[in-house]
């Protein structure tokens, strides 16, 4: 039986990228249903990840992962320095309007104006 780093080199080979390494060393450490927790994604978006065999935007998936386990940032006009992850999450939440509380609304606001969300769209 071999674990997430076996199961990504396999899949990826010489061609793996650093953040998917990553991500499969962090799977190794605990677990991939904790991972995905921790990404506030699906284990099985972990699991297709790890296999080369998602076909989201894997440019997304490499922003979640660098914000929760390297800490990377981006300047949001409206929060000032936020993780990559955060920042895709208020993205996804900006596709539709919600009044559900204050920051909800001032953060639709902030994304649709954010040149970094209308340069990539929401996705």
């Amino acid at each position: 039986m071999s674990g997430p780093v076996e199961t990504a080199r396999e899949h990826w080979g010489a061609d793996m990228p650093d953040w998917v390494s990553l991500l499969a060393a962090q799977c190794a450490e605990s677990s991939q249903n904790k991972v995905a927790k921790r990404l506030n994604r699906s284990a099985a978006l972990v699991s297709a990840v790890l296999r080369n065999r998602y076909e989201g935007d894997m440019g997304a998936v490499e922003e979640v992962v660098r914000g929760v386990f390297e800490l990377a940032t981006v300047s949001c006009p409206a929060q000032g320095e936020l993780q990559t992850n955060l920042c895709r999450d208020f993205q996804l939440a900006a596709r539709k309007y919600s009044d559900i509380n204050s920051e909800m609304i001032r953060m639709y606001r902030a994304c649709n104006s954010c040149p970094r969300y209308r340069a990539e769209g929401p996705k």
